[in-house]
């Protein structure tokens, strides 16, 4: 059994020697084994645990592990409370607060990688004994939500705005009881070890009076302001979106060349602007060059005339701002719908007009255009300017278009009345987190990043133009300039108070019709998830500041910068320690997924394939913070990893004494491996696989604990596969299969149930499901797998059991080699003589038994000795080490006589095609007129047949020397 893909792996991984006979006991080396009952029990094996229930399946029965038991391990799981965090073993509590997902969403891979990532944290710190808290929640999603609701209402021909607010919004907490709970459902379905007890929603009750409490909060600190600012419109949408809502796509577009003529000049006094808008030329309240552009020197501190505006005038300014590489190099000014044209009016104090309304169409700044939709606009101006003479040309050019993440429509940029947050103080404190260490964000590199966004931060827009979401607790005076005079207040009854306390007894009000935008909520959810702004309630007072953000480096700026500035702001302390950023999901040509395309890999159909649990190895095989490429031969490698699992659980507990034998388990469970002395007693390959699970155990654990999880994953896979699998295993049925000695197959059993039983627990985090049937299976569990105590580090290993196996694996690798070479029948028994000093041949010998299995040795036919046989010259040699030899006979490997025939005539066909490589490139006229990656490949090719001729004559000459011809 191998893996479809190993290179996903190690180098180690690829260079599997011996796949894991688990089917087959048939006896070897033509003796009858010794057998007893507790070498090869038929029977069902559970543990106390599994007994208990009808959860786990007979692994006896099962050819593989079946996927359709994880949902019922899962749920067997969060009702015996293991998900809750638990302070029996004491420590500090390690908490997680779950990224909430969009209440809209189903899973994508997305979720699946973060799912993977946190669970194998919080399964890894729970085994360590730590009170684990994983808060799982979604969020209300503003725009989504109501987008999907609206649709809903569209297909039942309602719009929107034929109901009320609060009809509205009692059909979307409708639709959310009725389908808002899928996501949680399928993050359930990856294993989630959440404590699902402590479930949050962005719109819980505790959650919006936190939103509320933050708000008035920051206002009354003089962090929050309305005012007129550019901001990204959705015109179909009719709100604001954030940037993180916009996508840029690459798509064929138009640029215009258009005339600006300079007032008071002459005809030939004009500018050429190029412009991809020509719509939005009503709105130009400049025109710029660069001032050392000389070609536009002379016209610096004139006027020139904006086109179809009836002669209004606009400056023409010099500003080092403006590229004199782009189009003509002349750049026109419209601050109301362009970003950077609105920064350099502010920061030259050029006046702002705005020629858009916001559902898209033209206003009355556009005169006769006005109404006319932006886009049909655009036409009708290019056809005019034609007309007038005022058109240069129109040529190809590809657009960088902003479009609506939700709607996919073209965002308008728009200056609009907000709400904002002032983040400059806020940002500062963030930065300081990072500077003084409070705060380490993994992989390091996103730290330059962080600062780097942080130091150039923009004012927050966090109004939204919407009715489902947290509603503004702003009030207005009716009659009074709602800019001017205003009350924020909690709630009502707060806001009616204080405006009858200033205004009277007879004073109206109303609140802000705007709700917040979804990240507003989500900046708190560190702590707002934990009681905030009570900070008196036990959850807050346990769990608080949290251990761990992991969420997608994509949203560093959008989400996790601002949790640390609210949570520094608002309880005085980092909401986490460790902020864990990944890397995004691609497809195996490293091409972001997409619909469009076409290459989006479903995670529950994954699952149905290849099991959870592969899915999430998969998953985890990446480096933090870099994309992953994903494909179906990742996912094969890892389903074959999860199938050698189980078989190598077959073996074990096939070959461990039956649960009703109260002695033979008392006897194994007593072995113990802590101690130098006891590994001293082992034999060689027991002590050196025990040595080498010591070694894994130290270096898993400092990768967990250093969140390298690709690299815990990768030794463990290493470790189980080339060192337990392809060698200990095969090892041990010389002991269990071939020993008279009882207590030989006793060690060699509590060996077997000592590294496999830990190999579960190093596994456990990553692949829960799998790992727990097998411990389940194990007898004598005195508590479940997800809940059991992490290895011990530091244990001992023996250095010199380890140096001599790992030369019994080198003779063993070289004797391989040398039958695959000679093409030896796999079945066939050959003997051998191996030549070493005194001292490696006593362990080596010691092992015979083993080295026979192993290299598939004649048992009886083994020879140790210190000086090379009689036979050397007809023998294979083999050098295995320094000091270390072996002499395979050759007449027990080949028919001698007719492989030299056979290599003969192989070689007389190699130099045939060798010569006529050659001529090709002594042949002036291919020389010359052949390409020249034509030329390469044919000198490439009698490289390689000189090689392979020279090689093959090496071995025919050997072959003719052994024996007359």
């Amino acid at each position: 059994m191998a893996l479809a893909n190993p290179s996903i792996l190690s180098t180690r991984s690829i260079c599997r020697l011996n796949s894991l006979s688990l089917s087959s006991h048939t006896p070897r080396f033509g003796f009858t084994p010794f057998r007893r009952k507790l070498n090869r029990p038929r029977r069902r094996f559970f543990s106390v645990l599994a007994s208990q229930n009808d959860i786990f399946t007979s692994l006896e029965t099962a050819k593989s592990f079946d996927f359709s038991l994880e949902e019922r391990i899962y749920n067997w799981w969060d009702s015996q409370g293991y998900f809750k965090p638990s302070f029996d073993r004491g420590g500090d509590p390690f908490v997680i607060p779950m990224p909430p997902p969009n209440v809209t969403g189903s899973l994508h891979m997305g979720h699946a990688m973060f799912v993977t990532l946190e669970d194998i944290m919080v399964r890894y710190f729970r085994m360590k004994g730590r009170p684990t808290l994983w808060l799982p929640g979604t969020d209300h999603a503003g725009i989504a939500t109501q987008l999907v609701v609206e649709k809903m209402l569209a297909s039942e021909g309602i719009k929107r705005t034929e109901l009320s607010r609060e009809e509205f919004t009692r059909r979307v907490w409708e639709w959310k009881e009725k389908y808002g709970g899928t996501i949680t459902k399928q993050i359930r379905r990856l294993g989630a070890s959440c404590d699902w007890t402590r479930e949050h929603f962005t719109l819980d009750e505790q959650l919006s009076r936190a939103v509320v409490a933050a708000f008035v909060g920051l206002h009354e600190k003089g962090l929050i302001y309305q005012g007129s600012y550019m901001v990204n419109w959705s015109p179909s949408l009719q709100t604001a979106v954030s940037d993180l809502e916009v996508e840029y796509s690459e798509e064929p577009g138009t640029l215009f060349y258009i005339k600006y003529r300079v007032a008071g000049g002459s005809r030939s006094d004009y500018l050429t602007i190029a412009t991809t808008r020509p719509e939005t030329l009503f709105g130009d309240t400049a025109i710029a060059v660069h001032p050392e552009d000389e070609r536009y020197s002379k016209y610096v501190g004139r006027l020139a005339i904006v086109p179809l505006t009836f002669g209004r005038h606009v400056p023409i300014i010099s500003d080092r701002y403006v590229d004199k590489e782009f189009g003509t190099g002349v750049l026109k000014i419209s601050p109301g719908h362009d970003h950077n044209d609105y920064h350099l009016a502010r920061k030259l104090g050029l006046p702002i007009l705005n020629v858009i309304n916001k559902d898209g169409t033209l206003n009355e700044v556009a005169g006769l255009y006005s109404g006319l939709d932006r886009f049909e606009a655009r036409k009708k101006i290019w056809a005019d300017l034609e007309e007038t003479g005022l058109a240069v040309k129109k040529e190809s050019y590809t657009l960088r278009v902003p479009r609506s993440q939700r709607g996919g429509e073209v965002i308008e940029p728009l200056v609009s009345k907000q709400w904002f947050v002032a983040m400059e103080l806020l940002a500062e404190k963030a930065l300081h987190a990072v500077e003084k260490g409070q705060l380490t964000i993994l992989p390091e590199r996103f730290e330059k990043t962080y600062k780097h966004w942080l130091t150039n931060i923009k004012d927050w827009c966090i109004s939204r133009q919407l009715w489902w979401g947290h509603r503004i607790p702003v009030w207005y005076i009716v009659g009074k300039d709602c800019e001017e005079e205003y009350i924020v207040a909690s709630s009502d009854e707060e806001a009616l108070a204080k405006a009858r306390e200033q205004y009277g007894k007879s004073v109206e009000i109303y609140q802000d019709p705007d709700v917040l935008d979804t990240w507003f909520s989500s900046a708190l959810w560190p702590f707002s998830t934990l009681g905030w702004p009570d900070v008196s309630t036990e959850d807050f007072r346990r769990f608080y500041p949290t251990t761990v953000l992991e969420t997608g480096h994509d949203i560093l700026f959008f989400w996790v910068a601002r949790m640390i500035m609210m949570g520094i702001e608002f309880t005085g302390s980092v909401p986490f320690s460790y902020v864990y950023l990944h890397g995004l999901i691609r497809d195996s040509q490293g091409q972001k997924m997409s619909k469009t395309l076409g290459n989006v890999i479903d995670p529950i159909d994954t699952i149905k394939e290849y099991g959870t649990d592969a899915l999430r190895f998969t998953l985890s095989l990446g480096t933090a913070g870099q994309d992953l490429n994903l494909s179906t031969e990742r996912l094969t490698s890892s389903k074959a990893f999860t199938n050698k699992l189980w078989n190598a659980g077959k073996f074990v507990l096939q070959n461990l004494p039956g649960k009703s034998d109260v002695s033979a388990w008392e006897y194994l469970l007593a072995y113990e491996f802590d101690t130098e002395e006891s590994l001293l007693k082992l034999p060689i390959p027991e002590s050196w696989v025990v040595s080498k699970l010591h070694e894994l155990i130290d270096i898993v654990t400092t990768s967990y604990d250093k969140f390298f999880f690709g690299d815990a994953g990768r030794e463990i896979y290493d470790f189980f596969w080339g060192d337990f699998a392809d060698w200990y295993i095969e090892a041990s049925k010389t002991r269990l299969y071939h020993s008279a000695s009882h207590s030989v197959a006793f060690t060699a059993q509590s060996v077997l149930l000592y590294v496999f039983e830990n190999i579960l627990k190093l596994l456990h985090p990553f692949m829960p499901f799998v790992t727990e049937e097998l411990w389940q299976a194990l007898p004598y569990r005195k508590q479940a797998l997800i809940v059991s105590h992490w290895p011990e580090s530091s244990l001992p290993r023996d250095a010199k059991s380890i140096k001599r196996f790992e030369n019994l694996q080198s003779l063993t690798r070289a004797i391989r080699n040398a039958r695959a070479e000679y093409s030896v029948e796999p079945a066939k028994r050959i003997s051998a003589s191996v030549v070493a000093s005194a001292d490696v041949l006593d362990y080596i010998s010691s092992e015979k038994p083993v080295l026979a299995l192993l290299s598939r040795l004649d048992l009886h036919n083994i020879n140790f000795t210190e000086s090379p046989p009689d036979d050397a010259k007809q023998s294979v040699h083999l050098v295995a080490g320094e000091g270390l030899e072996a002499y395979l006979p050759l007449a027990d490997m080949v028919d001698i006589s007719a492989e030299v025939q056979r290599l003969s005539k192989r070689l007389l066909k190699m130099q045939s095609e060798y010569d006529a490589l050659v001529a090709r490139l002594n042949s002036p006229k291919f020389v010359e007129k052949a390409p020249e990656e034509v030329v390469r490949g044919v000198r490439e090719k009698v490289s390689d047949a000189e090689e392979k001729i020279t090689l093959t004559m090496n071995r025919l000459a050997f072959l003719q020397s052994t024996v007359p011809v």
